[in-house]
């Protein structure tokens, strides 16, 4: 069973202290914009006030959870006060009033104006009184903050449906991703090492016809196998490594990442810190970001040097590898849908990772790509 954490008694009494004119101005206005807004939704311009009321609170519900953060140190991150995307205003205003959220957060504000008076003339009191100071308002304020964690706290609801959203998307992209690496695949077996393996075999088979006749010509025959059976065997090692690299499952991210960078026309400066070892999943792909990344800057960012660094991060969600890749390029890369970056982005979103970039006419040019250890 886990064990409460009251906060400090200083902390808990700051916070009933602070939490009450946070509070009350916040219900003033709120409920003064309310009710002039449901009063004049008439004549049009209650909407307007309603849309107003509404932004207000979710700015206000930011404000309590910042107080709670800072104070109690709850885990209350900050939430958008308006509803992002592409639609128009009125479609997002619209969003916005018929948001879950928006009315826990209106909820809140009318609930937590008499909670707080209590708690106010609780933290009064609690000055003098060495025991309340000590017992009581921690324990007060605590209840406080687990109230606000439930009401202002993400709505799970909401966040598990837009995580299976995500994970369908990525799911999809992750099956495209795989069908072309596959059809690759099949195209360089075909058009490479199977090719030469049936000139190896038939080489083999004219060498055996002048092997009485002609020694000479089917010893030269033999070694013209012999440098097809070679390259053919490179050709297969060449595939394989691009399947998965040898040195990434041997000896891990540092020296698979060095190896590209060995092999890169620019300079780069490579920086690795993900102990404990990563999954190979999470491996596997920061591997090819970084590889393919390193690719499309020696052939088009005109980069004189560029910087690698891999390391691992702590997050509420869990542990994630971070891999930023930063050159001195022309920059002006995007994301676009087709592209290599955007294979690259579907790759990392098969295991919930989020890839950004960010790379203005003239550069620098960032790639980052954030990679959970467990999905």
């Amino acid at each position: 069973m886990e064990t409460r954490r009251y906060p400090h008694p200083a902390r808990a009494i700051a916070y009933l202290l602070g939490a009450f004119p946070l509070s009350l101005f916040t219900f003033v206005v709120t409920v003064t914009l309310i009710c002039v807004g449901v009063g004049t939704v008439v004549i049009w311009v209650g909407v307007a006030v309603l849309v107003a009321a509404a932004l207000l609170a979710r700015a206000f519900g930011n404000a309590h959870r910042a107080w709670a953060r800072v104070l109690l140190g709850a885990d209350l991150p900050k939430r958008a006060v308006m509803v992002s995307g592409d639609e128009g205003m009125l479609r997002q205003w619209q969003t916005l009033m018929t948001d879950r959220r928006t009315w826990r957060d209106i909820a809140y504000l009318m609930l937590e104006f008499p909670l707080s008076i209590l708690g106010f003339a609780l933290g009064i009191v609690s000055v003098p009184l060495f025991p309340l100071a000590l017992f009581l308002a921690p324990r007060y304020a605590w209840l406080h903050s687990q109230l606000t964690i439930s009401m202002l706290g993400p709505d799970r609801t909401q966040d598990l449906t837009a995580r299976a959203e995500r994970l369908q998307a990525s799911r999809a992209r992750g099956v495209d991703a795989a069908e072309a690496e596959r059809r690759r695949i099949e195209r360089d077996l075909h058009d490479g090492a199977q090719q030469r393996l049936v000139a190896v075999a038939m080489g083999l088979g004219r060498a055996k016809v002048k092997m009485d006749a002609d020694p000479a010509l089917a010893k030269a025959l033999i070694d013209e196998a012999h440098a097809d059976a070679k390259l053919a065997v490179a050709e297969l090692r060449d595939l394989a490594r691009g399947i998965y690299p040898a040195v990434l499952g041997d000896r891990g991210l540092d020296a698979a990442l060095s190896s590209l960078a060995a092999k890169c026309p620019v300079p780069v400066e490579v920086t690795v810190q993900v102990e404990p070892r990563p999954p190979a999943a999470v491996e596997s792909t920061a591997y090819f970001i970084v590889g393919e990344s390193l690719t499309n800057i020696a052939k088009h960012a005109g980069a004189s040097k560029v910087t690698v660094k891999v390391w691992r991060a702590e997050r509420a969600t869990g542990d994630q590898v971070v891999v930023e890749i930063t050159d001195d390029g022309d920059g002006g890369a995007v994301l676009r849908p087709g592209g290599g970056l955007a294979g690259l982005a579907d790759r990392a979103a098969t295991i919930d990772g989020v890839m950004t970039v960010v790379s203005p006419i003239g550069g620098p040019t960032v790639i980052r790509a954030d990679l959970p250890c467990a999905w």
